[in-house]
């Protein structure tokens, strides 16, 4: 807030806030100050990722019905207790990532949510797991994300004509598959990966700011939507397990 008070440029990790009415403050006085605020997502600035997304709205496998994304890390052990940096939880390290491609995808308009904990605090602030399930129209999505939990982080993204697999580690791929019934039209996609969109995401902040030209992967709607769902959890809208 303060840069964008001082009419400077703010390229924010991603989420922006844990309060959805920060988030939208914030835009404004971006807008009002004719600054860029972009949401640092660098996942979807890598090019398997955008190529994916592009594949996916264009029918490549029919209408969308399941995203399933999975984002999980864990430190190793040291005698029997688990090493974690708790200055990020595991909705706040890994939920706007593993949000990203269902909102991309399907919208920020869902007509449910449902959110699982497994919390590491008395406060409730800190979880070791959380699963998030959105129900749309026509479609539903699932998020896990842990930092003391592990599983494989793939992500599915299931239509009425096939499926995308992407293998873990999904956030930073190179590669990913359309897989039909008939495994023999199934199709391999490669991308060369530079700097896990890092690069890009830098880039294309740069080229917002020369072109006065808002050309960001993530738009505000996303990004709100992302500070909602948080906020949510930190509101305790959660169905928390022992």
């Amino acid at each position: 807030k303060l840069l964008l008070e001082n009419k400077k440029h703010v390229l924010c990790e991603s989420p922006i806030s844990t309060k959805l009415s920060e988030s939208i403050d914030l835009y404004s006085l971006a807008k009002k100050n004719n600054c860029y605020l972009m949401d640092g997502i660098k996942t979807a600035f890598s090019t398997a990722y955008s190529r994916l997304i592009l594949q996916a709205k264009s029918g490549e496998i029919g209408n969308i019905v399941s995203i399933d994304v999975t984002c999980t890390s864990m430190r190793q052990l040291m005698e029997g207790n688990l090493i974690i940096n708790e200055s990020w939880n595991s909705i706040c390290a890994w939920g706007p990532t593993a949000m990203l491609p269902i909102f991309q995808l399907l919208g920020t308009d869902y007509k449910d949510i449902r959110i699982i904990s497994k919390s590491m605090d008395e406060n409730k602030e800190f979880d070791a797991f959380t699963k998030i399930e959105f129900i749309y129209d026509n479609a539903v999505a699932s998020v896990k994300v842990g930092k003391a939990v592990k599983s494989e982080g793939e992500l599915i993204i299931s239509g009425t004509n096939g499926y995308i697999y992407v293998p873990s580690p999904w956030w930073k791929t190179d590669y990913y598959e359309i897989r039909r019934e008939d495994f023999s039209q199934n199709t391999k996609q490669f991308y060369k990966l530079e700097g896990e969109g890092i690069r890009e995401e830098i880039l294309t902040f740069k080229k917002n700011i020369e072109s006065n030209n808002n050309l960001s992967y993530i738009n505000v709607k996303i990004s709100e939507a992302i500070c909602n769902v948080i906020e949510k959890f930190y509101k305790g809208e959660v169905l928390y397990l022992n």
